[in-house]
């Protein structure tokens, strides 16, 4: 893959001709992870945090920001998402959020997955910072995704970091 896709024959930005391209199911999955002290985490689940339920609020937006990924990255496509699911997960450590986006169309949706899952975190810190302001959001990440020319790719569990991982 030595072809700069984004860029023409003058080095200006531009976004891809995908209408060669066959139209095929296309799934991908996110995750993002949102760090909160063990206090944080008791008023989550005890439902005291002083905006609402930060788990349904990020759920909601979430999907949201799937369906407006090509207004906020420049180069994506719009998509006619089919399916878009938002997990926010109360955990011991604060709140692990997992989005999973599908589609049937020429390219891919991964960047849908990581917006709504970036989103959704950005969300739970929103409706938190009330409670605390140390809140961190890490691990925007992609786990899988399915469909296209370049097929399946998961992420591996075992203490893989990702690419760069050593």
């Amino acid at each position: 893959m030595n072809e700069l896709t984004h860029l023409d024959e003058e080095g200006r930005v531009r976004m891809v001709d995908t209408s060669a391209k066959l139209e095929t199911a296309r799934r991908a999955v996110a995750s993002a992870r949102v760090l909160m002290t063990p206090e944080t985490v008791e008023a989550v689940r005890a439902h005291r945090t002083p905006k609402g339920d930060p788990l349904e609020t990020a759920r909601i937006a979430g999907i949201m920001a799937a369906k407006r990924t090509s207004e906020l990255i420049p180069l994506c496509h719009p998509l006619p998402l089919t399916h878009i699911e938002v997990r926010a997960t109360l955990e011991d450590s604060g709140v692990h959020i997992e989005a999973e986006a599908a589609t049937n169309a020429q390219t891919g949706v991964e960047m849908e997955a990581l917006t709504a899952a970036a989103v959704a975190a950005l969300t739970v810190y929103d409706m938190c910072k009330a409670v605390e302001k140390g809140i961190t959001i890490t691990d925007v990440r992609l786990e899988e995704k399915t469909g296209g020319k370049s097929g399946t790719w998961k992420r591996e569990r075992a203490g893989d970091q990702g690419p760069e991982a050593g």
